[in-house]
């Protein structure tokens, strides 16, 4: 029987675990995770957990005695320090080896930090983990604090709505000219920022953050080339690098992450990788892809999966993720690198904020958004999938089926 181990704490870890058990391996499974924590959910560390609305409990993939029960070595607080890709070991902080005969790496990334002058003091947050969204939680809760937000991404405008709804004073300080322009376009981001500033968030764009002002240790304030903001509580949310380190020191090919096939196999054929830390050859494209989303955790964790056991798989999911801010809900499907290029259909009007749009590149469905509109992400993947023609005219018809256009 082999030998399996899988280094990661994440979503992606504990699915390839699952799926492994589920589908019948029965050699040894070593889950090593730094945090102290069983695997986790991260979504809801930016959504209903740090809102409030979700229970800690839920952010676990499995409860602790689900691993015993399923015969699957969970190592908690347990940091890698070292992979040997000859001698096919691990070294655990502390010394400890052990052996295997295939690795997954599902290492994650780590938040992008600023290294300005202030950026030590007290008082500026960076989510990432259970352990940062229990803090940020902690310092949002009592409301009524000056709350500057440093990136207008997906996390930083989850946040500021968390932010918003607890009564903090909320500002958004963003590089960007438009929040979301970048994998939205313009006018859509437009329609994200109109929601926030309906809510009273303020947004300062186009500006760059030069550093922190500081009071007896704590921030007191954000300096950017606009001027400055005064701050009780900075989070800073301006992307996440892949935690590539334990694999570029295994001699494993790296850029933008974790190179791998479309089984998910590294360089070494005996080593895979999964997550956020992967960057994924989609034979649909024919290109490397690094999705930093749920459902890519998942998608790659079953593959990961599948490919360690021996099992012919490849990695062919449509990315997919999904944001709550105040009163949208939004899911996402599709291609970012054909989407660039497309044109936007809506079927529906955006200003009612129940819409869904399209990104229609030629003829062809490359991606789809439906906000506030439900039960039809399968039916708009279905038309990602199929890269099909469609009637333009009757994809932007809310009474004609999508089965249809």
């Amino acid at each position: 029987m082999s030998d399996i181990i899988i280094i990661g704490g994440g979503l992606a870890a504990a699915t390839a675990v699952t799926e492994l058990r589920e589908g019948g391996f029965e050699g040894t499974i070593t889950l090593v995770a730094a945090e102290d924590h069983a695997p986790y959910i991260r979504p809801p560390l930016s959504k209903g957990y740090l809102q409030g609305s979700d229970e800690r409990d839920s952010v676990f993939v499995h409860p602790q005695a689900w691993y015993r029960e399923h015969d699957v070595e969970l190592r908690t607080g347990a940091r890698v320090e070292s992979v040997d890709a000859a001698a096919r070991t691990i070294t655990i902080a502390g010394g400890e080896q052990l052996h295997y005969d295939k690795l997954l790496l599902a290492t994650g990334a780590t938040p992008r930090r600023l290294d300005i002058p202030g950026s030590d003091a007290t008082g500026i947050h960076y989510l990432r983990t259970l352990d940062d969204s229990d803090a940020l939680r902690d310092a949002l809760k009592p409301g009524s604090r000056r709350v500057v937000i440093v990136g207008g991404g997906w996390i930083g405008l989850e946040i500021a709505a968390a932010a918003r709804g607890y009564g903090n004073d909320v500002a958004v300080v963003g590089r960007e000219n438009i929040p979301l322009e970048g994998p939205l376009g313009a006018e859509l981001g437009h329609l994200f920022q109109r929601l926030h500033e309906s809510h009273e968030v303020r947004f300062t764009l186009g500006t760059t953050t030069t550093g922190f002002q500081v009071e007896n240790g704590a921030v007191a304030g954000v300096t950017t080339s606009a001027g400055v903001l005064p701050a009780d509580l900075v989070v800073v949310g301006v992307g996440a690098i892949p935690s590539t380190e334990l694999a570029e020191a295994a001699g494993l090919q790296v850029e933008n992450g974790i190179l791998v096939d479309a089984s998910l196999r590294t360089s070494d054929p005996n080593i895979f990788a999964a997550g956020d830390v992967a960057n994924a050859m989609y034979q649909v494209l024919g290109v490397h892809l690094r999705n930093e989303h749920w459902a890519t955790a998942i998608a790659t964790g079953k593959v990961a999966a599948a490919a360690l056991a021996g099992k012919a798989a490849v990695l062919d999911e449509i990315p997919y993720f999904y944001t709550d801010q105040f009163e949208i809900g939004m899911e996402y499907s599709g291609y970012a690198p054909l989407a660039k290029n497309a044109r936007v259909v809506y079927r529906g009007d955006p200003a009612s904020l129940e819409f869904i749009a399209f990104w229609v590149l030629g003829q062809r469905v490359v991606a789809g958004m439906n906000v506030n509109v439900w039960d039809v992400n399968e039916a708009v993947q279905e038309l990602i999938r199929s890269a099909r023609d469609v009637d333009v005219l009757r994809l932007a018809d809310p009474a004609i089926d999508l089965a249809e256009v």
